[in-house]
């Protein structure tokens, strides 16, 4: 499905938007000091299920790197764009703290 069809109801999520590793021209989209470094996909999709965004999973070439097809999320949107991306980077953020609380 293109993202066109999902115009107003859904976002696509890249890793590489929440990477706090990456540049903005790489295609960052929220604050480093808000972002998650190297996002897993895993990681977005378990946030998402957690705000109630029904994630789905679509493989897709990253328009940036047309040339190296990899795996994208589309979600429900929380109001904007950047606002779904800030929580679910918060809820990626929490789930990394309780997982390494849980280790020791």
């Amino acid at each position: 499905m293109s993202s066109r069809e999902y115009k107003g109801k859904r976002i696509v999520i890249w890793p590489v938007n929440l990477d706090g590793k990456a540049t903005r021209s790489m295609g960052r989209k929220i604050p480093k000091s808000k972002a998650v470094a190297s996002p897993k996909i895993q990681e977005i999709i378990e946030a998402a299920r957690l705000l109630g965004l029904n994630p789905e999973i679509e493989e897709k070439a990253y328009p940036r790197a047309w040339w190296v097809y990899t795996v994208r999320v589309v979600v429900d949107k929380l109001g904007s764009k950047r606002r779904t991306l800030l929580a679910i980077a918060e809820k990626i953020k929490e789930l990394r703290l309780r997982k390494a609380g849980g280790a020791r």
